[in-house]
């Protein structure tokens, strides 16, 4: 699944093709998405002069003279810039055409993303946007924010993190990972963590999204980004995916366990558990 920095990548991708052009037409093979498109979404669109383009968690808005396109890739979605002549795939189910001849394809072989046209204004207040928790970059994501809202949440620490009412975008893997840099056994509940270790996770979680988004992103089979070439932040994965194999630091065998219907990877000795409640949320 495209995670926060994949469609930051997007984002930065298709930003200097899209911002101030005209939307001339749009062209969809595929109206059953996550959300049905209607079928006269053509009559909002044409003649839309793109304003500005932004990333709201996981959502990238295109923000028109009228309204906004939210776009959200799902499990397997991504967008690519190409020729009119391009012919579609068999998953491209979209197309905008801009003004400056070029095509913006939306392409979702799962079918889980959106494609939606909001005149909410602003789009802030939009029922999708409206309940998220800060950015992982804004100022208001501190350490002592953080704690605070863990106090009685007995939940994983991992599903605290990951959870887009607390703060958008920190998906799986970039949990998994912030974890194991801090030293934090992901299964621990979120109450128990002390607030000087919630100030040391904060600024590991934004290091680590920062250096995804420099680096294009991890390579997901499904994902590829809007130049058509994967991102290569997961050669430097410490744990994600590793299961079964000596952690680089200490050499011990990394092991997995299911977190929120998840599977979490994580290293014994460099993320000890010190609280019994670990081992019940554990396989």
């Amino acid at each position: 699944m495209p995670e926060l920095p994949e469609v930051e990548t997007t984002l930065l991708g298709i930003k200097p093709h899209l911002l101030y052009q005209t939307i001339q037409d749009i062209t969809v093979r595929q109206y059953q998405l996550r959300w049905p498109i209607p079928q006269d979404i053509h009559l909002s669109l044409q003649g839309q002069k793109i304003q500005s383009l932004s990333r709201r968690g996981k959502y990238l808005l295109i923000e028109t003279t009228d309204g906004t396109v939210i776009i959200h890739l799902g499990m397997s979605g991504r967008l690519s810039l190409v020729a009119p002549d391009t012919l579609p795939g068999k998953h491209d189910h979209i197309d905008l055409h801009l003004s400056n001849a070029l095509w913006l394809r939306y392409t979702d072989p799962r079918r889980f993303g959106a494609f939606l046209w909001s005149k909410t204004q602003p789009i802030a207040q939009h029922p999708l946007l409206c309940k998220l928790g800060p950015e992982p970059f804004d100022p208001q994501f501190t350490g002592d924010y953080l704690w605070q809202r863990a106090q009685n949440r007995s939940m994983a620490i991992k599903t605290f993190i990951m959870n887009h009412h607390i703060v958008v975008g920190v998906g799986n893997i970039y949990a998994t990972e912030a974890l194991f840099t801090t030293g934090i056994h992901p299964a621990t509940p979120a109450k128990f963590i002390p607030a000087a270790q919630m100030d040391h996770l904060v600024p590991v979680i934004q290091d680590i999204l920062k250096r995804a988004i420099t680096q294009g992103g991890t390579t997901l089979k499904d994902f590829l980004g809007s130049d058509g070439k994967p991102g290569y932040f997961n050669l430097k994965l410490q744990v994600y995916g590793r299961a079964g194999l000596a952690c680089f630091h200490c050499k011990t065998l990394i092991q997995k366990l299911n977190i929120g219907q998840r599977t979490s990877s994580f290293c014994p000795v460099c993320q000890p558990s010190s609280d019994p409640a670990c081992a019940y949320l554990c396989d």
